[in-house]
Formats: C-alpha cells, structure tokens, sequence
C-alpha cells in the first residue's frame, strides 16, 4: 500500500476561485510527465490510494479553521441563486451530515459536504475524491481538512474533527474516475469517536439503482452560500456507468450523501452514493457513482485505519 504525506508547509492562500465544485472545471494545470519507479509500479496494484496526516497537521488544521474561517470562506465565492429543486432542509438535525473545510491544491479556502457513516473504527466519512485530491494528478493534494458535522450559519454544535487519513479509489488519481472517497477523522477534543458523538449513517453497496434518493449538500449558491443545508428529492437512474438525480445544488455541495429509504423523521437511511458532478453549470442533474467492489474497498480501508 502506498501512502502519502502532504508537507507540513502550508500553501499560500488566495482568493478562492473555485470550489471542489461537482461538474465544474477548476482551470487545472495539466500535470507534468512522471516516469514511474519500480514503487510507483507496485503500488498500482493496489486499488485504493491513501494520504495521511501527522498529529501536526491535525493540530494545526484545527487550530487553522476557526469559526470565523468558516463564515468567511462561504462569503469568499457565488454561484448564483439556488434553483427550485434544491430546497433548505428544515426537518430534524442531520448530525451525521456536515461541512468539510480544507485548503486546496491550489492554496485556496473551501469545502465540500461529507457525512458520518457506521463502521468499524466509529470514525469514518464520506465524501467525494475530488474533495481529496485532483483526479489524474497524484501529487496535487488537499491539505488542513476538517469535518464539521451538522455545521450550521457559523455553528457547529457537535464540535470539529480532524482527518488523519482520507482514501481514494486509485483510479481517481491516476484517471479521473470513481469519485468516491473514504475518510478516517481523529477523536474530538474530548477524546470521543465521531459516530459515538453523532452516530452514523448506513452504507450500502452494490446496490441495483432506483428508487426514491434524497441528496444533500452545502450548496454554494444564494442566499445559503454554504451556510445552511440543501435537499434535492428524485429518483435515481442510470446513465453513462454512473447514477443520476434531479438536483440543481452546486460547489460546495460535493460529497454530500445520497440516502435511499429516507426517514425524514429519524434523518436516517443508507447512503448508496455522494455528489459527484453536474451536467451543467446551470444545473439540472448531480451524478453519483455507483458503489460496487472498489468502493468497498476504500471504505474498509477507511474503517480499518
């Protein structure tokens, strides 16, 4: 298994000029030509590529996303008004579901939506790969990320976790594709596991598309800019290897869950899928991939860490 550390150095921030935006391009440099070593040939092998971050970074991550940070990043960028399938969610609390802040590629502030999920190691999230790193650009990797679950207009009232460890399919970083990505986050400050503090949602995998889904985010979009929770409701279909739903959140809203069987009541289901891409920039379609042998296997290496 290969592992990579991101330098402890912190990338010079500037003005954000694009979210880890579902379906839009970020005007990407194209990565230079790599030939590969003998290491880089056997890690190929395997099928899920892995970036870690020291107790340092996590400290530092921490200490970096302040409460002001936060409200400031989502004033930072506008992608227009929110359309008319992506409505507020104002029914019970989503504690599993939260904001995902980190320092970009690029040195940019921003975020995706990412959410708690059962597992093994009662640490584990999901969220997109390109809310990780750029796809087809193994060393262009996100830094100082930090999942905030239920975040809410500056509020995060189940505290702050920091991620010690994120996967990836490795096609996503030699490839550009299966945009999944399985998160392992470190205790609170108070010592206690993520979904002992917020629970988890369940997971499914290989499971056939269809049915009711309702998707969630932190559109970037006004008035919420990030600040407030977004739900999409459709139904899924397949289309081009992937699944689609009715849906017109944008940036920002990348990584948010894709929950089958629904209860608005408990604010539970079993996520099949995150938001991947738009079809669109002014959207009327998020795709989602399909979770099947890979997407379990970043997610037990999540859940193993």
């Amino acid at each position: 298994m290969t592992e990579t550390t991101p330098s402890a150095t912190r990338r010079p921030l500037g003005r954000v000029t694009g979210l880890a935006v579902a379906g839009m391009a970020l005007a990407l440099a194209a990565p230079a030509a790599v030939t590969a070593t003998a290491g880089e040939a056997r890690a190929a092998a395997d099928p899920v590529s892995v970036l870690k971050f020291t107790a340092a970074d996590r400290k530092d991550a921490l200490a970096y996303w302040t409460p002001a940070r936060m409200k400031a990043v989502g004033k930072s960028v506008d992608l227009g008004p929110t359309g008319p399938k992506a409505k507020p969610w104002r029914g019970t609390s989503l504690k599993t579901v939260g904001r995902l802040f980190f320092v970009n590629a690029s040195g940019a502030d921003t975020w995706c939506t990412a959410t708690a999920v059962k597992s093994g190691n009662r640490s584990t999230v999901m969220t997109a790969a390109h809310c990780v790193r750029r796809g087809s650009s193994p060393y262009n990797t996100n830094i100082s990320m930090v999942f905030v679950p239920a975040y809410n207009k500056g509020k995060a009232p189940h505290g702050a976790f920091a991620v010690r460890q994120a996967a990836t399919p490795r096609t996503w970083e030699t490839d550009s594709t299966n945009d999944m990505a399985a998160l392992t986050v470190a205790a609170d400050k108070n010592g206690k596991k993520l979904t002992d503090v917020v629970s988890g949602q369940d997971i499914a995998f290989n499971r056939p598309v269809g049915g009711t889904v309702s998707s969630f985010g932190y559109s970037a979009t006004r008035p919420q800019l990030g600040e407030e929770l977004l739900r999409c409701v459709g139904t899924a279909k397949k289309e081009d290897g992937t699944q689609a739903i009715p849906c017109d959140m944008s940036g920002g809203s990348s990584g948010g869950p894709w929950l089958a069987d629904f209860n608005a009541t408990t604010g539970k289901g079993a996520l099949i899928s995150v938001n991947s891409a738009l079809d669109s920039l002014e959207p009327t379609k998020m795709y989602g991939e399909i979770f099947k042998a890979t997407a379990k296997k970043v997610y037990d290496r999540a859940q193993q860490a």
